[in-house]
């Protein structure tokens, strides 16, 4: 068997395989921060011969300029270009070379790359990563590849795919201050308009040592990977540029907002967001069992009565994005044939109504108790899986060590505390309702795809920022 081959598939393997009993355990890791700002985290398990390396940078879409929204998703992508030292379309054939994997992703709040390799290749990785930090190859050639390729990537995961504007939609017409009024993916002509200044000085204020964690888990040697993090890391120079964060406040919604929304699609989706406080605090963690217990498996409610039961829906789900900032909770439904959006949404609203007035029940309690004891030790049975919760807990909250932690949050939760959190923020004036609709339905004027009633529109101007 080629090399590799057989690296490919022990790494594949290995990843299925490290184990529930290693995710139960508590993890352990050590931490400590370069002189130039970069914070690193080693996650040291010998269970399997392979480490993950991870790079998160605190930056996201909500950082952008809004007459230059995509920026943050464009440089996931911009930035596997090469750099000084690789060149142009060798960044993945490095790693897939040497039998690993890797990727990367944007949301609102920051951007994670990540490469999982067998341990004796840490270096190269360690190596690319940096060249990453503070080589990138941002040159014009490798701008106008990557324009053409996230206006690709546009087309084929939101323009052309069925409700791919969804996210896009609620988002939009559910802020109208917060910089969450746009999403990663950004307008292609703002991206059609930067010009290679404007892009370096993104890449120059935000892809600095101060502004990332490094974490590395898996079979590693802790003091052989601080030398060659030292290697590295330590000559990259601390950012001087002051690194802009959202300071406006996203007003309390008085009132209920009701948008229409036409789209290539076939059957209508209903929508319900309510604004909900941000990650880390305890009503979100109320919160998430709340949205599991509406949408989480066979036995939840909108799945037993809307989709089952009553046959409403072909779909439905409630889930919480778990933004930075305070951000949504998302309740939808995709309707069945033949059924109107207006009787999507009673059943929908009925189901919460039955949560607000009569709470859950001893069993239903349990049953969410166990998945998310479940969802958070799957979550720690792969090294990228500990490596991404390290970074995000570290990144967010400042405390990485909530990755041994967090589950006490979700155990101290009540089933009165899940009415409560029920009652006060899924009401009608902090209601944003979207009927997701075909455009076959579209009146003959006043409307195009995109267009929507009663929603507010993203400010024209950027919001505050504080340095």
């Amino acid at each position: 068997m080629k090399r590799k081959a057989f690296y490919s598939l022990l790494l594949g393997a290995s990843m299925l395989s490290i184990g529930a009993q290693k995710a139960a355990a508590s993890i352990t890791f050590s931490e400590y921060t370069l002189p130039n700002g970069l914070h690193v985290i080693l996650q040291e398990d010998h269970s399997t011969p392979i480490v993950a390396v991870s790079v998160m940078y605190h930056v996201g879409s909500k950082n952008e300029d809004p007459q230059r929204t995509g920026f943050a998703h464009f440089f996931e992508h911009l930035l596997f270009e090469g750099s000084d030292n690789i060149k142009r379309g060798e960044y993945m054939k490095f790693i897939q070379s040497a039998g690993g994997q890797l990727n990367a992703n944007t949301t609102q709040d920051r951007t994670f790359y990540y490469e999982v390799l067998p341990s004796n290749q840490l270096e190269l990785a360690l190596w690319m990563e940096s060249e990453r930090m503070f080589h990138a190859k941002i040159d014009e050639v490798g701008v106008e590849t990557q324009r053409k390729v996230v206006k690709e990537e546009k087309k084929q995961r939101y323009d052309n795919t069925p409700y791919g504007q969804l996210i896009n939609v609620i988002f939009e017409n559910g802020f109208s201050k917060y910089p969450y009024n746009w999403s990663p993916i950004g307008k292609e002509q703002y991206i059609d308009k930067a010009t290679l200044d404007e892009f370096m000085n993104f890449y120059k204020t935000f892809y600095v040592p101060n502004n990332a964690v490094l974490v590395i888990s898996g079979d590693i040697n802790q003091e052989q990977a601080k030398t060659l993090i030292s290697k590295y890391y330590s000559d990259i120079p601390k950012g001087t540029k002051p690194i802009p964060r959202p300071t406006v406040v996203e007003p309390e919604q008085k009132t209920e907002k009701r948008v229409k929304f036409y789209d290539n699609v076939q059957l209508p989706a209903v929508i319900l967001a309510y604004h909900v406080p941000k990650q880390g605090t305890d009503d979100y963690y109320a919160l998430q069992l709340l949205t599991q217990c509406l949408s989480q498996g066979k036995s939840s409610r909108f799945e037993k009565e809307i989709v089952d039961k009553q046959q409403k829906a072909v779909q439905a789900a409630a889930f919480d994005l778990g933004t930075e900032a305070p951000g949504l909770a998302i309740m939808l439904g995709i309707a069945n044939s033949g059924v109107k959006p207006a009787e999507l949404e009673t059943a929908m609203i009925a189901e919460i109504e039955k949560v607000k007035k009569e709470g859950i029940s001893d069993d239903e309690f349990t049953k969410l108790e166990n998945q998310a004891e479940n969802d958070f030790i799957s979550q720690n049975q792969k090294d990228i899986g500990v490596a991404t919760n390290l970074a995000t807990y570290y990144t967010f909250q400042g405390n990485a060590n909530l990755i041994n932690t967090e589950l006490d949050r979700y155990k101290k939760v009540t089933k009165d505390d899940i009415k409560r959190v029920a009652n006060k923020y899924l009401v009608k004036t902090n209601q944003l309702v979207v009927y997701y609709l075909p455009k076959s339905e579209e009146p003959g004027k006043g409307e195009t795809k995109g267009e929507t009633k009663g929603a507010t529109k993203a400010p024209a101007k950027a919001p505050a920022k504080g340095k």
